[in-house]
C-alpha cells in the first residue's frame, strides 16, 4: 500500500447526478473515501450535461458549480472519510477554481476521464481525454498546483489506449490516484500499478470477496463501488473482504 492510501480501503465511486453528502454520509461507516459528483464545470461540459438530462440520465446542475463543491464538501466536515470531487471540464480556470476549494477541505479532486457519454466525448471531456494524453497530463499539472490531492477516473477497454502507459504519463504529471474502471480486463490493474507510483483504486464489479480479492492480489491499493454503494449489505462484504485480505498479506 502507497502512504496515500485511506482506511478502510474501500472508496465509494461517483455516481453521475446522485453522489452528493448525503449519499456519503450513509454509507461512511463502510467507507475511507468518498468521490461526489460528477459535476460539469465550464460552458461546453455544462451543455453537454444539460443534454444528458433531456434525455432522462440524471446530472447535477446547480448555478454555480463550485459553490456547489464548497458545500458538499463542508456538509462532511464531520464525516470520518476522505471526500473528493469528480469533476469535468475542457477549460482550466475552473478546474483550478474547483482544485482550491478542495484543497481547503482536505479534499481530492478527481479529473473524470470516465464519462463515455457521446454528448460529454464531443464536449472534449470525459473519456475523450484518454486518446489525448497531453490534455489530461496538462489537466493534472492545473489542478496539482492548487495542493488539492490529484485522482484521475480511467477506464479500460478503450481502443488505441495503453492504459499504463497513459498511467506512467499521469504520474510524473502530478496524480496522486488513479481510479480505474477495470471493465472486463481486471488484469490490466497489475500493468498499471507497475507504471505508477500513485494509488491504484481498481473499480467495476466490486461486489463480494472474490472481486476484492482479486483487485487487490493485482496489486490495487484499494477498491471502490459504484452502483452498490447505497447497498450496506454489499458495502459491509466489500469492507470486510478488503481488511481480511490485507491483514492476512501484511508482514
Amino acid at each position: 500500500m502507497t502512504d496515500a492510501v485511506f482506511d478502510p480501503p474501500v472508496a465509494l465511486a461517483s455516481l453521475s447526478g446522485e453522489a452528493d453528502a448525503e449519499w456519503a454520509r450513509q454509507a461512511s461507516e463502510y467507507a475511507g473515501a468518498a468521490f461526489l459528483g460528477g459535476i460539469a464545470l465550464d460552458a461546453p461540459t455544462r451543455a453537454a450535461a444539460r443534454e444528458l438530462v433531456a434525455r432522462d440520465r440524471t446530472e447535477f446542475l446547480p448555478a454555480d458549480p463550485i459553490a456547489f463543491i464548497d458545500d458538499q464538501l463542508a456538509a462532511l466536515a464531520d464525516v470520518p472519510l476522505v471526500p473528493g470531487f469528480n469533476v469535468r471540464t475542457t477549460s482550466h480556470d475552473p478546474l483550478a477554481r474547483a482544485g482550491r476549494v478542495c484543497a481547503d477541505h482536505d479534499a481530492i479532486i478527481e479529473l473524470n476521464a470516465h464519462c463515455r457519454q457521446d454528448e460529454m466525448c464531443a464536449a472534449g471531456a470525459g473519456e475523450s481525454l484518454l486518446r489525448d494524453s497531453a490534455r489530461l497530463c496538462a489537466q493534472v499539472e492545473t489542478a496539482a498546483e492548487t495542493g488539492a490531492a490529484v485522482s484521475v477516473k480511467l477506464r479500460t477497454e478503450v481502443e488505441g489506449v495503453s492504459l499504463p502507459a497513459l498511467a506512467a504519463d499521469l504520474d510524473a504529471a502530478g496524480a496522486d490516484y488513479l481510479h480505474v474502471d477495470a471493465m472486463d480486463s481486471e488484469s490490466v490493474i497489475a500493468d498499471v500499478v507497475e507504471q505508477t507510483t500513485a494509488t491504484v483504486i481498481a473499480n467495476n464489479e466490486v461486489r463480494d470477496r472474490e472481486s476484492v480479492v482479486e483487485y487487490l492480489s493485482y496489486g490495487a491499493d484499494a477498491v471502490s463501488v459504484g452502483r452498490p454503494s447505497d447497498n450496506p449489505v454489499v458495502l459491509d462484504r466489500v469492507t470486510s473482504a478488503a481488511e481480511s485480505y490485507l491483514s492476512e498479506v501484511s508482514p
